[in-house]
């Protein structure tokens, strides 16, 4: 995936042989558990989202997310994955390579 190498590095420096937690706050429609992860403290959900290697999924972000404000940041400034002229989301990508 495009920018998938950058945004996987970005968070093994946040995270890598640092303490993490996983608070799971539920499921999606596949059952896979989805949770917000803090290492060392950080959230790094929401600094993935800042650093813009992380879309937000509406789907299962809450309305009145902070994340949101952190990903118009992002696209704002054309970083990350926001520099591309036109940034696939993860879940479209995925599909594209199934079919």
């Amino acid at each position: 995936q495009p920018r998938g190498k950058d945004s996987r590095a970005s968070l093994f420096h946040l995270c890598a042989l640092k303490r993490a937690t996983a608070e799971t706050v539920g499921e999606d429609r596949f059952g896979r558990t989805l949770a917000r992860v803090t290492c060392a403290g950080v959230d790094a959900n929401a600094e993935q989202v800042r650093r813009s290697w992380a879309w937000v999924f509406v789907r299962y972000a809450p309305k009145d997310s902070p994340l949101y404000v952190l990903e118009r940041e992002a696209r704002l400034d054309r970083r990350g994955l926001w520099a591309d002229d036109i940034p696939v989301p993860s879940w479209q990508w995925c599909r594209a390579q199934r079919r």
